[in-house]
């Protein structure tokens, strides 16, 4: 079955452009040009992945990124003509997965979706036929399911939320290196400079009541990568 893109860009002719290239290479897209009917293309196309413009008429593409989050946990990517440091972390921070800058390649746009979907592949998480999951006190993490509890209150994560804490859980008292998050989990070499990994694991340090200033169950390593507490989640 062909993936499914909602894409939402307000300039038509972009738009359009995207969706003849994108339907070129076998996925279906859906275009919507603002959020009016959003909600009801959410139900009736049920996406595997959304393309969000930011710069969009009435509601931006921070506020949809922050209502689709509710609902809404599988890979999204941000195209934006806002190049500065703090829109790119804001984004990621509202829950997105990634970001390309405009104008977009669309061999870069391509690169950047197929790279999601690998990372997010649910049909192939479906067919996995055993039932993989880890217990540190009071944190279950179930790898089929792809659900988190913590003291037995659910977590909800984004997709690409619970592949990096599935890394570092599967990795505990282990050094995880910013090189091996980025070349497996978010699908780019580390440039030294990108702060994609640093805020999706500030993101699930808030979900998992971890302190943000003194972090004890995932702890960051100056210089180097990430470090998963096995002991600390009994409190």
């Amino acid at each position: 079955m062909s993936t499914r893109i909602l894409l939402i860009e307000d300039d038509k002719r972009l738009s359009q452009l995207m969706q003849d290239f994108l339907e070129q290479n076998d996925f279906v897209v859906k275009c919507l040009y603002d959020s009016i009917g959003l909600a009801q293309v959410m139900k009736s196309f049920n996406p595997d992945i959304i393309v969000l413009d930011i710069m969009l008429p009435g509601e931006d593409g921070f506020e949809l990124c922050r209502k689709l989050r509710r609902v809404f946990v599988g890979p999204l990517l941000f195209v934006t003509a806002k190049s500065s440091d703090f829109d790119q972390v804001l984004g990621l921070e509202l829950g997105a997965d990634d970001y390309v800058i405009k104008p977009v390649e669309p061999r870069v746009l391509l690169a950047r979706i197929n790279a999601l979907m690998r990372r997010g592949d649910f049909s192939l998480q479906e067919n996995i036929a055993e039932t993989e999951s880890l217990e540190y006190g009071q944190l279950l993490i179930n790898k089929q399911s792809r659900e988190v509890f913590l003291a037995k209150e659910s977590i909800q994560l984004t997709s690409h939320e619970f592949d990096m804490l599935w890394k570092l859980a599967t990795n505990p008292s282990k050094l995880v290196t910013r090189e091996t998050l980025y070349s497996e989990l978010i699908g780019r070499e580390y440039d030294g400079l990108d702060r994609s990994a640093d805020v999706r694991i500030s993101r699930l340090r808030k979900k998992l009541k971890d302190n943000p200033q003194n972090p004890f169950r995932i702890k960051t390593i100056w210089g180097k990568g990430f470090f998963f507490v096995p002991d600390a989640w009994n409190e």
